[in-house]
């Protein structure tokens, strides 16, 4: 057995945390780097700001000073006095100025705040005079730290595309390989049942074995069934309108007649004489009798099993209970996945087919309503009653 760690989703699930991690320590690397330029240059434009106000008109540097505030269109900056109050010298915000008022400048030096300390400039000549430089991040610096949530989300979804693809093809190839050994196992059935029908029909023709004929040639025909049940997997089915009630009778009589004494199988049709419903009779029948079959396991030989139908104009329900040991709480989850069994003897097959039958098959569900242990378990089917 291979162990988890050398498991290739371990590693896919490695290789995408060190790239993550290392994005992450990448950006806020950038980040930081991003950070102080910017407020390096928040402090060149605090300065150039400072300086047009000392300058007199015809000082040369008045220009390259003039410049480098109005080049600056990336960085959020409001200049304030000594008590924060904006002396409505700002750049680069994200509204337009018709619409920047004292309220708004107020709102967003206290947002400023929470983001830099603020850069202290003395103003002119009088050492008093103080301005303070609030200032926020920039697009580029929101982008750059915001990267890797985005790569560890492109990262997840490529992981979570990955995964679903392997599994459904390994599901489809599952699903092959089961119909293919269903399809062999009809084919192989084939010829030793056309050999126990010859043998049940020369048996017919002794009048004293009669009675061992006729329950014969009954195992014999469901072999015969059985065979093309299997034959049938893998291929989509062909569903007719039919009478449920006689095709649910003649399988309880089936499998009242191969229980114990001390069982107990009632059938209630709630009245109904018949019942149309479109379904394909070979792999309904199989479903029912793996209810069955799954309900006389659970008592052990002494019990009652109960199939009762249920009908509107819209919808069927079909319930099988019996008064067994029950199913715990913890494998009530598990009963219909392939290869689970509580038996010491089996795949774990039936409940998983049964309920692709209806499901994908006949387009209703398979379920169990309820099961309690000591007490017993309902399965429930719901088909549609009307021709899709």
């Amino acid at each position: 057995m291979i162990p988890a760690w050398l498991n290739w989703r371990t590693w896919l699930a490695v290789l995408a945390m060190v790239i993550v991690t290392g994005t992450i320590f990448y950006s806020q690397y950038l980040a930081q780097k991003i950070a102080r330029e910017e407020r390096a240059y928040v402090e060149l434009w605090a300065e150039a700001v400072n300086y047009n106000i000392r300058s007199g008109p015809n000082d040369q540097a008045l220009a390259l000073s003039t410049r480098i505030t109005n080049q600056n269109e990336r960085i959020p900056i409001i200049q304030t006095d000594a008590q924060d109050r904006p002396t409505g010298t700002y750049s680069n915000l994200e509204i337009s100025d018709a619409q920047i008022d004292d309220a708004y400048l107020t709102r967003k030096v206290a947002e400023f705040k929470r983001q830099h300390a603020p850069i202290r400039l003395t103003i002119g000549e009088d050492p008093g005079q103080v301005s303070l430089f609030y200032y926020g991040d920039s697009a580029l610096l929101n982008e750059v730290r915001y990267y890797p949530l985005v790569q560890l989300l492109i990262v997840g979804l490529f992981i979570f595309i990955t995964l679903n693809s392997l599994r459904t093809r390994h599901k489809a190839q599952q699903n092959q390989v089961w119909a293919g050994m269903a399809k062999e196992t009809a084919h192989q059935l084939g010829t030793p049942v056309s050999s126990l029908e010859a043998w049940v029909e020369l048996l017919r023709e002794d009048p004293q074995q009669q009675k061992l004929a006729k329950e014969l040639g009954r195992d014999v025909a469901r072999l015969r069934l059985v065979s093309d049940r299997f034959g049938k997997i893998g291929s989509t089915p062909q569903l007719e309108r039919m009478d449920l009630i006689p095709l649910i009778r003649e399988m309880v009589d089936y499998m009242r007649g191969r229980s114990s004494d001390k069982v107990q199988i009632v059938f209630d049709a709630d009245g109904s004489s018949s019942l149309m419903v479109p379904v394909s009779a070979t792999l309904f029948e199989w479903v029912i009798e793996n209810l069955l079959k799954n309900a006389l396991d659970a008592l052990d030989g002494v019990g009652q099993i109960r199939v009762r139908v249920i009908a509107n104009a819209d919808r069927v329900w079909i319930e099988v209970s019996d008064t067994g040991k029950g199913i715990s709480p913890a494998h009530v989850r598990k009963v219909f996945e392939p290869g689970f069994s509580t038996k010491k003897r089996g795949w774990g097959l039936g409940l998983s087919l049964a309920k692709r039958i209806i499901e994908q098959y006949h387009g209703g569900e398979l379920s169990v309503v309820s099961s309690e242990i000591g007490k017993g378990t309902t399965f429930r089917i719901v088909l549609n009653a009307k021709t899709a």
